[in-house]
């Protein structure tokens, strides 16, 4: 089947200074809800952008729903995307957004947008400058909604919302996701959306792919060891330690990664579950201690 999302070697470089992407290879199998996320200046939004075809590759090569991003008319109605910030434009109402969204989608569905306007309780009166963050959010969805795209990109919809909006933003999302039978990436620093909507994950830091896969997987793939330090390095080969913390002065903890849990069995260790947060920032705690990047400019931290 063809994936979602497939990269090969892709990089963004940005004049003069250090690579914003290098050498991501990314699969992700279709039908997936991707949670992508990172610290800030990771790439995150360099990739969204990428995959919506607003800016191009350096080097390598990307694909989305098959084909290069942006390719005509078809292929960007296959893709609904929702930016930083949610953009509404202030001064039209909610029902001139509907129409331009209508004018500019030939795949419009009037009814689901409809049926979502109905649904958040918004007047198609109001000027969208007047809405709650909550309520702009909830717009740009139904308008990336009611193209009926095939995949639907979030860059970090919810990041200003309070938790009631948030909570309900991401409801509607799952919704929309459900009714269009489409796929989803959604970038966040909120690992408990994450967990919450996801079943795939994309972790990014220092321009990089850290770890990728769907997360019932990835969670299954590592486990949490504790032990004196002495015999954390006497861990087998095949079990590969992404990082360690030291607890006591003769204590430590890691998290490893090992495919066969017995290679761990009967050692002098303690062996124990590890959840979807503690190895996310085990990967980026891993990827903070290889070197330091440079310091990113203002515009670089919101790519």
């Amino acid at each position: 089947m063809t994936p979602v999302l497939e990269t090969v070697k892709l990089g963004k470089r940005y004049a003069r200074r250090h690579h914003a992407l290098t050498d991501v290879d990314l699969n992700v199998p279709p039908g997936r809800v991707v949670g992508l996320v990172g610290p800030n200046g990771a790439g995150k939004s360099t990739l969204l952008q990428l995959a919506c075809g607003l800016i191009t590759p350096s080097s390598g090569t990307i694909r989305v729903l098959g084909d290069t991003p942006a390719t005509g008319p078809a292929h960007l109605a296959k893709v609904g995307f929702v930016a930083q910030d949610t953009p509404v434009y202030a001064d039209l109402s909610v029902a001139d957004h509907l129409r331009m969204g209508a004018r500019m989608n030939p795949g419009w569905d009037a009814d689901l947008a409809r049926r979502r306007l109905a649904r958040i309780d918004l007047d198609p009166r109001h000027r969208a400058g007047r809405l709650s963050g909550g309520q702009r959010a909830q717009l740009a969805l139904t308008i990336a909604a009611a193209k009926r795209p095939e995949l639907l990109i979030f860059d970090e919809p919810a990041a200003a919302l309070d938790p009631l909006a948030r909570h309900a933003f991401l409801d509607h999302l799952m919704e929309s996701v459900t009714e269009l039978g489409a796929a989803a990436v959604l970038s966040s620093h909120a690992l408990p959306d994450v967990e919450r909507v996801c079943d795939h994950l994309i972790v990014l830091a220092d321009a990089r792919v850290q770890l990728a896969g769907d997360i019932a997987d990835v969670v299954a793939g590592h486990v949490r060891v504790t032990a004196r330090r002495a015999a954390l390095a006497t861990l087998p080969a095949d079990a590969e330690t992404i990082l360690r913390t030291d607890r006591t002065e003769h204590e430590s903890t890691a998290v490893v990664r090992v495919d066969d849990r017995t290679l761990l069995t009967g050692g002098p260790w303690t062996v124990t579950e590890v959840g979807l947060e503690e190895l996310v920032l085990a990967y980026l705690g891993r990827a903070e201690q290889s070197g330091p990047r440079p310091t990113p400019t203002t515009a670089e931290v919101h790519r």
